[in-house]
């Protein structure tokens, strides 16, 4: 089966169509400035990419022109529409309502627009590209996977807050958890790895990219995680605060005499390693700053390693023990400085790393020395693969 993965955002659209049969992405690409003019890099396997400017109005235009990029007779990569047997979709929010991943009805398009709140920057944007989907390629199946469906494992003592109970209720307020397709997929990559049981294994998977999240996950599921009600919640990240003192919201929004959305854009889009450096959110910059001198942007690669540290430290408690660390995402598969400074105070769990082979980028490989006790590795993580997968499962 060939399988066209589509991950929607609000101005852009990134693609990838994956034979399922060798699980080889055919071509990758990605759909930028919709609605504003319009460009489409796209990149068949084994050439060079295709850059095409042409105006891109709406998703529609956009995923017509991915179509199109795919067919064409000099840089496509099958010969019609008719060879696409799927689709898959991420979707960044399920809410309670999605434990898992789907096939695309009307039902659950309506589910995911009712779950919209919960991520209003992401669920619609995600429902104009499977609206556009179903209008261009009405007879091609659809599969959505959601990035919360993984933790839906979670008991209550991990995803409650010490909210009045009523919060719960009528509004749903609890911790969900993000990319959790792509801690599945890390987290079953590292058992084949390093020959774990799934039955019985503990692992914490850290997501480390401009957004970021660790998981503890337990015989292969998903018991507790970092990120929470949304994606703000957790680690300090490329421009947001992460876990913070909710007191401080409105104490900024007081002295600072600026609006609850002010504040919250500011929490959002102007903190993190970026607010904590006033340098950039892209840690080789933070890298090349802190070797230049510069005391504020060495010390938000302290504070991130810092609290990276401190959720293995309490995923390790809450899971009694663990079999493996690992890394992955953009950051925590190519930046050996970051990883080396968080294992550098986990020699209470038996760790230790072998320099050279922490010196890898974007590779599988076990960073640990022999005699370690609990093992760290990097997996590079692959969430379109992931949704193809499903979307093969499910419509199989």
């Amino acid at each position: 089966m060939k399988v066209l993965v589509i991950n929607c955002g609000s101005s852009s659209l990134k693609y990838q169509l994956i034979d399922s049969d060798t699980e080889e992405s055919l071509a990758v690409g990605l759909c930028e400035r919709i609605g504003i003019d319009g460009r489409l890099n796209h990149t068949p396997k084994g050439q060079d990419k295709v850059v095409i400017n042409q105006d891109m109005p709406d998703h529609k235009v956009a995923i017509k022109m991915v179509i199109d990029a795919l067919t064409d007779k000099d840089h496509g990569v099958i010969a019609s529409l008719d060879e696409i047997d799927a689709v898959g979709h991420r979707v960044v929010h399920g809410g309670d309502k999605f434990a898992e991943s789907v096939v695309i009805d009307d039902e659950v398009i309506k589910g995911i627009e009712e779950v919209s709140p919960l991520a209003p920057l992401h669920n619609p944007a995600n429902l104009i590209g499977i609206r556009a989907c179903k209008s261009i390629m009405p007879d091609v199946p659809g599969v959505v996977v959601f990035d919360t469906a993984f933790h839906q494992t979670m008991e209550p003592v991990a995803y409650m807050y010490g909210l009045p109970y009523e919060c719960y209720e009528k509004y749903k307020v609890r911790r969900y958890g993000f990319h959790g397709t792509s801690h599945s997929f890390v987290s079953k990559r590292a058992m084949d790895i390093l020959g774990l049981d799934p039955d019985n294994s503990k692992i914490i998977v850290c997501h480390l990219g401009n957004g970021a999240s660790v998981t503890a996950v337990k015989n292969g599921k998903s018991v507790d995680t970092s990120m929470g009600l949304t994606p703000l919640e957790g680690l300090v990240m490329g421009t947001r605060s992460g876990d913070i003192d909710p007191a401080i919201i409105e104490y900024l929004a007081k002295n600072m005499n600026k609006s609850l959305e002010e504040v919250m854009n500011i929490i959002n889009k102007e903190s993190g390693v970026y607010g904590l450096s006033g340098v950039s959110s892209d840690f080789r910059d933070l890298e090349a700053a802190a070797n230049e001198g510069n005391e504020r942007a060495q010390l938000a690669q302290e504070v991130f390693a810092y609290r990276v540290l401190k959720y293995i430290g309490a995923y390790t408690a809450a899971l009694d023990g663990v079999d493996a660390i690992v890394f992955t995402a953009g950051l925590g598969e190519n930046n050996a400085l970051m990883r080396g400074m968080i294992c550098k105070n986990l020699g209470f769990l038996g760790i230790n790393i072998d320099k050279e082979k922490n010196s890898i980028r974007g590779q599988e490989q076990v960073i640990s020395t022999p005699d370690s006790k609990v093992s760290v590795v990097v997996v590079p993580t692959n969430e379109e693969l992931a949704i193809a997968r499903e979307a093969v499962a499910l419509i199989k």
